[in-house]
């Protein structure tokens, strides 16, 4: 099938960027009315494809984690739930845990096997623990994308409209996916970047970055970056407006 043409850039399009950017500036605010810098715990969902060609980026994820912890100590907190999917028809969620070390010990449990993409479970499983407790962001890392876009960007329409960004860190430049990424980063009002295969610094300044905003809101993103320099913080504040 054809894909489709990139719209030609007309006044209509226009207004519905700044109609796109004024929904984020309010979403924005109301982030920092919920969760304002330095009270309680941010609450993020870490899931990654865990399909076959993952083994690098799941080793690398695992090295990194800790980081993530690490980096938000100042702003609040930050509990972290593992999900993942392989294999056929397999998509698992861990816990909520509150510290780096219980993190790793669940993600060496998990090995990487064959299997086709599940990120529409992922984004109902983010959309149900929103239920039950507020959920800060949603991190995906993967490379690939073998679902019906239309499906993946419903779901990604409902967890914007509740306040649950997510952030999506693709491996590679895979088209159909980057599109998909895209668009689901766009309608959760979160952020898309790629990230080379063999650029650990790079990774980690991301992450880094996202557990910052969820535990802090976009004040303690703008701190972090103006503290640390940090490209990853840099690179997601353009994109959260």
């Amino acid at each position: 099938m054809a894909q489709p043409k990139a719209p030609a850039k007309t006044e209509k399009s226009e207004v519905a960027r700044e109609r796109s950017r004024a929904e984020v500036d309010a979403f924005l605010k109301d982030v920092r009315a919920l969760k304002p810098v330095g009270s309680g715990r941010g609450r993020i969902i870490f899931a990654m494809d865990a399909t076959m060609s993952r083994q690098p980026s799941w080793d690398l994820a695992l090295e990194l984690q800790g980081d993530m912890f690490n980096s938000v100590k100042a702003v609040g907190g930050l509990d972290v739930q593992l999900v993942y999917f392989r294999g056929f028809n397999e998509c698992q969620a861990s816990k909520w845990v509150g510290d780096p070390d219980a993190l790793a010990r669940l993600m060496r449990q998990v090995s990487c096997s064959g299997g086709l993409t599940q990120i529409s479970k992922v984004l109902a499983h983010a959309r149900r623990e929103s239920e039950l407790g507020k959920v800060n962001a949603l991190v995906y890392v993967g490379d690939c994308m073998e679902e019906d876009v239309d499906r993946l960007a419903r779901l990604a329409g409902e967890l914007g409209m509740i306040g649950t960004p997510v952030f999506l860190f693709q491996e590679g430049r895979e088209s159909k996916a980057e599109r998909a990424f895209r668009e689901i980063a766009r309608l959760s009002r979160g952020a898309y970047c790629p990230f080379d295969a063999g650029s650990a610094k790079q990774l980690r300044e991301l992450l880094t970055a996202v557990a910052v905003y969820a535990a802090g809101g976009r004040k303690a993103l703008k701190d972090f970056s103006e503290e640390t320099q940090s490209g990853g913080a840099l690179r997601l504040l353009r994109q959260l407006g």
